[in-house]
């Protein structure tokens, strides 16, 4: 198991949390759009401090950048908030 944080690992962490961005874009539940905004605000702002970081050669900063930006999907999902199954990108009930 690779215990380091590179920037390939990093790439495939951003291909996934902006890939699961884009999904939850398009199924934000009828009613929750005040929700789903402040939730794809937040994860867009941790996407940029991941980019921030990334740029600045602090892999362990934007690997944790991501994570939180992961972090806020996964919890408007299990909060009903965006409408998605996928078990692979979500923790979904």
């Amino acid at each position: 198991m690779e215990d380091k944080i590179t920037r390939r690992k990093l790439g495939k962490y951003f291909e996934i949390t902006e890939k699961a961005l884009n999904i939850v874009k398009k199924k934000i539940v009828k009613g929750k759009s005040k929700e789903s905004k402040e939730i794809i605000d937040m994860v867009s702002n941790y996407l940029s401090d991941a980019k921030y970081f990334r740029d600045k050669k602090d892999f362990v900063n934007a690997f944790a950048a991501l994570n939180y930006a992961h972090g806020w999907l996964d919890s408007g999902v299990r909060l009903g908030i965006f409408n998605v199954k996928d078990n692979k990108l979500f923790t979904v009930k």
